[in-house]
């Protein structure tokens, strides 16, 4: 059986330039994995290229199986990529229901199924749907802009640094989340994320990324051994 995610030696930049040098990796069904590595190594780029925001000048994308690399943003929305950015995103001027109606865009058939489902996973939000999005706390926000990938039905779900600014109890319950969606819904889920706590509660492997590359794997023992991730994150 394939990989849920396969990317094969994919390269690519921005303005000409070439960021990503030949990355390869692949995430399962109902699998969490973690991305890590120093600033500046390419992971934010690599998060861009998978939803088509940054082009491709060599490699493939497959989603369950589907050649994504040259597809548009929307087509791959279409295909079941999901997409929660660095910084959140979610529009302050409209309340949380708009907020999951521009998220259900990618799935009109399914909007009132996922709907009661992704509220089911976030209940915060339930109790919010009249308020606008830019009055609530980052974590709720955060919440939030997951739960609006989610509503679009997306077979992998890509999130860039969802710990970023939020308080620990709200990180945890977050991480508590997306282990319990993964495995309820065999989602896969590929995560840039600097707080090691949380990859250590949530991935059942991590890749290092370093110089455009994916460098190294390391499995959840191995996310356990604190000098070993000092050593690593200091490529």
């Amino acid at each position: 059986m394939t990989a849920l995610l396969e990317v094969s030696g994919v390269e690519g930049g921005y303005n000409g330039g070439k960021v990503l040098d030949g990355v390869s990796m692949t995430v399962e069904r109902g699998e969490i994995v973690a991305l890590i590595g120093r600033n500046g190594v390419g992971k934010t780029t690599l998060m861009r290229a998978l939803i088509g925001l940054v082009p491709l000048s060599a490699g493939s994308i497959l989603v369950d199986g589907v050649e994504l690399g040259r597809e548009r943003p929307y087509a791959r929305a279409k295909q079941g990529v999901g997409y929660v950015p660095q910084g959140r995103e979610v529009f302050p001027a409209l309340t949380v229901r708009e907020n999951l109606q521009v998220g259900a865009q990618a799935n009109r058939s399914r909007t009132s199924d996922m709907l009661d489902k992704v509220v089911g996973y976030f209940p915060v939000l339930r109790t919010k749907f009249q308020q606008k999005a830019g009055t609530m706390s980052g974590g709720e926000q955060q919440q939030l802009a997951i739960a609006r990938a989610l509503i679009g039905a997306p077979k992998i779900l890509l999130l860039d640094e969802p710990s970023e600014g939020i308080q620990p109890s709200i990180v945890d319950l977050i991480g508590e989340t997306l282990l319990k969606i993964a495995a309820e819904t065999g989602i896969g889920v590929l995560l840039v994320e600097q707080n090691m706590g949380m990859v250590e509660s949530v991935a059942s492997r991590c890749c290092v990324m370093d110089k455009g590359r994916i460098v190294d794997t390391l499995n959840r023992t191995q996310l356990a051994d604190e000098d070993l991730i000092r050593s690593v994150l200091a490529l």
